[in-house]
């Protein structure tokens, strides 16, 4: 049975370290046959998640159109920066707008639940952003995801990467690798 998968950063920065870790995920989950999508948060802009602007005009057009992106996907594949030994502002932010029902009937969670993630962060620490990666792994958990354990955090990433967007050092480019490899194949095995 064929999966979906979808990759993203948890960042709109232009020149994002997680954007080239999501986009060299990306083009692996590719190379192995998969169906893969790659978005970047930048083109869904939307306010700060608040009860009563929701309650006011419902879900912005923009977490519809990501929450739709969600819903037709299998898996997901998250970059995410470490601020302050958190994930990133943006991120939970989308998040949090999409885990909203916006339609009558509407299942909880439909965006994430069954779902299955793999998480992973480049950071210019030493620590590759690993202390961000433990709270998003819970907030994924406690929305009903099912989270790999194989992760990457790779560190000094800003000089981690190649001209062409491959992680430089052998170790890590395998460790990306087995974690794509993982997403795949918890993903296959829990849509059958």
């Amino acid at each position: 049975m064929a999966i979906k998968l979808l990759f993203l950063a948890g960042s709109t920065r232009e020149g994002s370290l997680n954007k080239k870790l999501a986009k060299l995920a990306y083009s692996l989950a590719e190379k192995e046959g998969v169906q893969a999508t790659y978005i970047d948060l930048k083109d869904f802009p939307m306010p700060l998640y608040d009860g009563d602007l929701e309650d006011e005009s419902g879900l912005p057009e923009t977490a519809i159109a990501l929450k739709n992106i969600f819903v037709e996907h299998d898996g997901v594949f998250i970059a995410s920066p470490e601020y302050n030994s958190g994930y990133s502002a943006v991120l939970k932010n989308a998040i949090d707008w999409i885990s909203r029902k916006h339609e009558e009937g509407e299942k909880n969670l439909v965006a994430f639940a069954g779902k299955v993630a793999a998480i992973s962060a480049a950071s210019p620490s030493v620590r590759g952003g690993l202390r961000g990666l433990v709270p998003l792994r819970m907030l994924l958990g406690n929305i009903d995801m099912t989270v790999i354990p194989k992760q990457l955090a790779l560190p000094e990433a800003q000089n981690a990467f190649d001209d062409e967007g491959n992680i430089i050092q052998e170790a890590h480019a395998k460790m990306l690798y087995a974690v794509v490899r993982n997403l795949i194949s918890t993903t296959t095995a829990l849509k059958q």
